[in-house]
């Protein structure tokens, strides 16, 4: 399987898949040997039985990217994970992202003694976030939305990371941009689920217990957290 120490460059979840695109300077020789699948484009095609597990290609294109992108949204349950490896990465992902509608959204992990907010949310674990407001900037949403959603006031004290995961809405598909932050807590006086958007609970947990939970979420929320603890372990 892929190493979870792949270069934490841009990554898209799409279906709840990662999809990693890296430049070749970024993917370190050892990693290769950890795919089930390696292809060069240059040399085959990829095909449908490739399609499993955690698949590298090799010298992608935007063009052949895109192609891949949309023939995911037929994806077998087997297929874990793909790593597009191009030089013209920005293309890449400037091809991906124009098939879509993008929405800016913005949350983060709150840390209160050692301790992490999550809160459980039609039936999964999740972490706060939401829609920026029209002119508003994605560290001022963060805090508002875990406010709103939470009933807890909070400080921002870094940046985590930014993920982008799809989904349908109205038969638009969605690409949907969120930044994510570490904030300290200020206040949990107030802290109450905002049942209108379907929050039942919420629960302040050790690292431990967020491991345990996180098998109940999406693969993004697990990639926040295993940023964050990461982050927090180089600090120490």
């Amino acid at each position: 399987m892929a190493n979870s120490s792949i270069p934490f460059s841009v990554i898209l979840f799409l279906n709840d898949r990662p999809i990693h695109i890296l430049h070749p300077s970024e993917l370190e020789e050892a990693e290769a040997l950890r795919y089930d699948h390696i292809i060069d484009l240059r040399l085959s095609q990829f095909r449908a039985a490739d399609f499993s597990g955690h698949v590298m290609l090799l010298n992608a294109t935007p063009t052949i990217a895109l192609k891949i992108v949309n023939r995911l949204d037929e994806h077998p349950e087997d297929l874990l994970s793909v790593t597009m490896v191009g030089k013209n990465k920005k293309e890449i992902e400037e091809k991906i992202k124009c098939h879509f509608k993008i929405i800016k959204a913005a949350g983060g992990v709150v840390i209160k003694n050692g301790l992490w907010l999550f809160m459980f949310r039609r039936k999964m674990w999740d972490l706060p976030k939401g829609k920026l407001d029209l002119g508003e900037s994605s560290r001022n949403a963060a805090v508002r939305e875990i406010e709103e959603e939470t009933g807890v006031k909070a400080e921002i004290k870094g940046k985590i990371c930014t993920t982008w995961h799809t989904y349908t809405m109205q038969n638009s598909r969605i690409l949907k941009r969120t930044k994510w932050y570490l904030l300290q807590c200020q206040s949990d006086a107030a802290m109450y689920p905002q049942a209108e958007e379907g929050i039942e609970s919420l629960e302040w947990l050790a690292y431990s217990d967020v491991q345990k939970i996180l098998a109940n979420s999406f693969s993004s929320i697990r990639y926040v957290a295993d940023r964050l603890h990461r982050m927090q372990e180089n600090t120490r």
